[in-house]
């Protein structure tokens, strides 16, 4: 995996936002902020997700394609339900 202590980070901030929005609902914040907030979660996730494909394509999937057969195969069977589960979140 490139960039893992990027990846480590961004999470380690994902994690903090998600803290501050269990507070937020702690403290019976404004139900708008909370919402402007969740909407922040879940783009930063999102971000992560999208780039740890980027990073999954551009390795593990075309070197298991050059190899071909079936593990090439696997690997664009594998990246595609990934795909497909990131569209429906």
């Amino acid at each position: 995996m490139r960039d893992k202590a990027r990846y480590l980070a961004r999470l380690k901030r994902i994690e903090g936002q998600a803290r501050g929005i269990h507070r937020m609902v702690d403290e019976d914040a404004y139900c708008i902020d909370i919402l402007t907030q969740i909407s922040a979660l879940t783009s930063a996730l999102e971000n992560v997700g999208l780039r740890l494909l980027e990073d999954h394509l551009s390795h593990c999937v075309v070197d298991a394609a050059r190899r071909s057969g079936p593990e090439g195969e696997e690997k664009i069977a594998e990246v595609s339900q990934a795909i497909a589960r990131l569209v429906k979140s």
